[in-house]
């Protein structure tokens, strides 16, 4: 899945809503992230996370956990890069009441809009599985709503960070 916008603030700002670091405030507005925890940190721009999920699509889609290496990156034009795949770890067996999904390689990509510094464009990837014994049309329901809810609800979060 892709998704693509432009959100009414500066890449900076927007990298504070969705940069995958503990204590984050991804928790705070994204609908779909319960918790986001740093497992080991290998350097200060690659780690091992584990993001879990709650419940989801009227409770059809049971709580979900992620483990993943995750890398930042910045660029010299100002790009900001979260990107991150699938990792075993062993300090992060699969927990009970929580189906182990599996993230192929993803990102997102805080992109500044040229000449205009309160804008950013916000590249999206991801290709999912979540696991678990979900019918193929559960799935394909769900993910465009949560692309959906999940700029809308950033929009709303940068907008708060601004204020």
């Amino acid at each position: 899945y892709r998704g693509e916008g432009i959100l009414p603030a500066s890449p900076r700002d927007v990298w504070e809503c969705i940069k995958p670091v503990a204590g984050g405030l991804r928790t705070k507005w994204d609908q779909n992230v319960k918790d986001f925890e740093v497992i080991e940190a290998l350097t200060d721009t690659i780690s091992v996370c584990r993001t879990t999920t709650p419940s989801a699509f009227m409770r059809i889609i049971s709580p979900r956990e992620f483990v993943d290496v995750v890398v930042m990156k910045q660029y010299e034009d100002g790009t900001l890069l979260s990107a991150a795949t699938n990792v075993e770890h062993p300090l992060c067996p699969p927990r009970p009441n929580f189906v182990r999904g599996f993230n192929y390689p993803c990102g997102c990509l805080c992109i500044p809009v040229p000449g205009e510094p309160d804008r950013t464009q916000l590249l999206t990837f991801f290709q999912t599985d979540l696991g678990g014994y979900l019918p193929q049309t559960v799935v394909d329901s769900f993910f465009p709503s949560s692309i959906s809810g999940f700029y809308s609800n950033l929009t709303k979060a940068v907008k708060t960070l601004k204020a």
